[in-house]
């Protein structure tokens, strides 16, 4: 298959992502849509690694998974805590949380 096949569907997915966190208004969605977003391009450089014939995109990879899922573990950990304390996990109610 070639290359732009890859990089079409990549760019597709990275805008459904951007998409849904400009939307949507719930966290768990937003992260979703983040995790979309990160698929997206790791999708693409698996696909120029593949295209080159190097290892570099794969190792890369695997760093952008194991950030997505720290980032993912923080993330969900915030919206409990914020869920126990507002009853709610509004994204307009989160920035009443400031100072």
């Amino acid at each position: 298959m070639p290359l732009m096949y890859y990089l079409g569907l990549s760019a597709f997915m990275f805008t459904i992502g951007i998409l849904g966190v400009l939307l949507r208004r719930n966290p768990l969605v937003v992260f979703m849509a983040l995790e979309l977003m990160f698929n997206a391009a790791n999708l693409a450089f698996v696909a120029f690694a593949a295209f080159h014939k190097v290892l570099d995109g794969e190792i890369f990879v695997f760093f952008v998974i194991t950030t997505a899922a720290a980032e993912v573990a923080i993330g969900l950990a915030l919206i409990i805590a914020i869920f126990r304390t507002k009853h709610s996990v509004d994204i307009d109610q989160m920035s009443e949380l400031k100072g």
